[in-house]
């Protein structure tokens, strides 16, 4: 039998009623933290961002990944508030949680060893977002690095997906690190083609375009005798936005410039006797 002890109440009853203010007191408190956490960790990251917003010359794609990791730690703290409040003792889920990660490592490493370049990547930057790269004979512009991943998109305008295992473990080459590149061709003329003609025309179209760079100096000289053609070779720098508009540019300008002049172009024959 139930013994009244207080305004008609049982034992049961206020235990009852204890444990429901309790229970209601702790989700509160919860959700009070959850929503401080989200606001706080969003709070953060944003003002993360911003400062690599702010200042141009800081990498976006750095500032970006800590903004995110700063939100996900405020969020993990808020987590183990959340559980200490309703009584649970985190030291023991901290363990059981790092040996559930352990396993699940051993499980997913080329994952994990694709998460762990990616860290790389942001941390060291040896590209970032619109560089023009070949990364694993792959081609293209740099336009998203994830933790798993990075994007490119190809000269077609396709993308291509490139774990960052490969990325971070194969050789890159960058086109977009330096401001100026050199632009590289080789122009053949006939044997019987004056040379120091050629070399003049030759050096003087494409100086004459103002993509043209006269610092550092330009250089031409014979660098082949070939079997039909003398062939020089000629090293322009210029800005690397221009660089392969103008190398194409060039080629086509030249070989006008070298028919209005008269230097004749030879290309490969072949010479049929046939015997009576």
């Amino acid at each position: 039998m139930n013994t009244e002890i207080w305004d008609g109440r049982s034992l049961s009853d206020l235990l009852t009623l204890e444990f429901l203010v309790t229970a209601t007191g702790n989700i509160i408190t919860a959700s009070i933290i959850v929503l401080l956490a989200f606001v706080v960790s969003a709070w953060v990251a944003a003002r993360i961002r911003r400062v690599a917003d702010r200042y141009k010359s800081l990498d976006q794609t750095l500032f970006h990944f800590l903004s995110n990791i700063a939100r996900y730690v405020i969020l993990a703290f808020a987590a183990l508030f959340i559980l200490n409040t309703f009584g649970i003792r985190t030291t023991s889920l901290v363990a059981v949680i790092g040996a559930a990660g352990l396993a699940i490592g051993l499980a997913l490493q080329g994952t994990l060893s694709n998460v762990a370049a990616g860290v790389m990547i942001i941390l060291f930057r040896p590209i970032k977002l619109g560089d023009f790269v070949v990364i694993n004979d792959k081609v293209g512009t740099v336009k998203d690095i994830s933790l798993n991943f990075t994007e490119l998109a190809a000269v077609g305008n396709f993308q291509i997906i490139v774990p960052n295992s490969e990325v971070w473990g194969n050789t890159i080459i960058n086109y977009s690190v330096y401001p100026t590149r050199r632009a590289e061709w080789e122009f053949g003329v006939g044997y019987g083609a004056n040379l120091a003609d050629a070399e003049k025309i030759i050096i003087d179209t494409i100086m004459a375009d103002p993509r043209s760079k006269s610092d550092p100096e330009p250089f031409i000289q014979v660098n082949n005798l070939n079997t039909s053609s003398v062939d020089f070779l000629v090293r322009v720098w210029c800005n690397s936005g221009d660089y392969f508009q103008y190398q194409a540019d060039m080629k086509r300008k030249v070989k006008e410039a070298l028919d209005a002049g008269g230097i004749d172009i030879p290309f490969p024959t072949r010479t049929i006797v046939q015997s009576a």
